[in-house]
């Protein structure tokens, strides 16, 4: 395998945010990471809880992805079905042996610098999540998504319970419509699935 440097990308969803063009970045990651690893298949994987607001990001847009009817993609960990802390281990064992030839996309909300709060990252790689509130979680993911929710200095968890709805669901729409975006324009590239089985 070569060795690639650590690439990861900033969208502000407050000034002048631009779904087309993370759409692209992200349709050019994607087709780049299936064609090198082989794999066949795309999976969703939207880490948290909608019992805090600053971590139910990701089950937020895994409900948006499915109602916006996303199209060559599964996706796993929605408001109805969650997948976070609890059972993130049974879900990617579930995940590895049901779908075996899935590139991952993993998608979950995090902390980080007051200046960045309300940004939109996309990078290569694994996602380790719960690592901003001092979470020991495994990596997950060829790819990560993750929206910016909070400022945090100490890790505290319950930080994430002040966030403010209004940034959750602006990261939410921003993301989920580019994701949206970026898989349609895949077209026959990717299988189109019908049915998402659950992994556990």
């Amino acid at each position: 395998m070569r060795f690639r440097k650590r690439e990861i990308y900033y969208y502000d969803t407050v000034a002048g945010f631009e779904a087309e063009k993370f759409a692209g970045r992200f349709l050019m990651m994607l087709l780049d990471e299936m064609q090198e690893s082989g794999k066949k298949e795309v999976v969703f994987l939207c880490i948290g809880t909608d019992r805090s607001t600053g971590d139910s990001l990701g089950p937020l847009i895994g409900h948006k992805l499915k109602e916006q009817g996303i199209r060559n993609a599964r996706v796993f960990g929605t408001l109805e079905s969650p997948v976070h802390a609890m059972n993130l281990e049974l879900c990617m064992e579930g995940l590895q042996r049901k779908f075996p030839n899935a590139l991952v996309v993993a998608v979950d909300a995090s902390v980080g610098n007051v200046e960045h709060v309300g940004f939109v990252t996309l990078g290569r790689g694994p996602l380790k999540p719960g690592s901003g509130v001092k979470k020991e979680l495994r990596a997950v993911g060829d790819i990560f998504i993750t929206g910016i929710v909070g400022a945090s200095r100490n890790g505290d968890p319950l930080m994430l319970q002040s966030i403010r709805l209004s940034v959750v669901m602006r990261l939410a729409d921003c993301i989920s419509r580019s994701i949206c975006l970026g898989m349609n324009l895949i077209g026959r590239r990717v299988e189109n699935f019908s049915g998402e089985p659950s992994p556990f």
